[in-house]
């Protein structure tokens, strides 16, 4: 499964509503570490399939919901389980780090 992009109009169903613990990982497409972390991303979520979904949000075309959340600066990903943050991270790490964090959190 690969990652699913994500909007302001379609955060809440995709995210909040989901069934599985979702990963959002808000980027930019200027963002250099932002393209580091989108391969290792979509390694994670193939691997992942079916314990978490793993989704993008372009904060330059969407910029409502990481203004709800805060967001301050690129990349930030957040883990939501039944509609909350349970865990957030900002800054590119590598793919085992991402794949640390995100078993620890779900």
């Amino acid at each position: 499964m690969a990652t699913i992009a994500v909007t302001d109009d379609t955060f809440d169903a995709e995210v909040k509503s989901a069934d599985l613990p979702v990963v959002v990982d808000f980027w930019a497409e200027w963002c250099g570490p932002c393209k580091q972390i989108g391969p290792a991303l979509e390694e994670l979520s193939a691997e992942l399939e079916g314990q978490v979904k793993i989704v993008k949000v372009n904060v330059d075309e969407n910029p409502n919901s990481p203004g709800q959340l805060g967001v301050r600066g690129i990349p930030a990903l957040f883990l939501f389980k039944d509609g909350q943050v349970v865990s957030n991270k900002t800054g590119a790490a590598p793919k085992a780090a991402l794949q640390s964090w995100i078993q620890e959190s779900i």
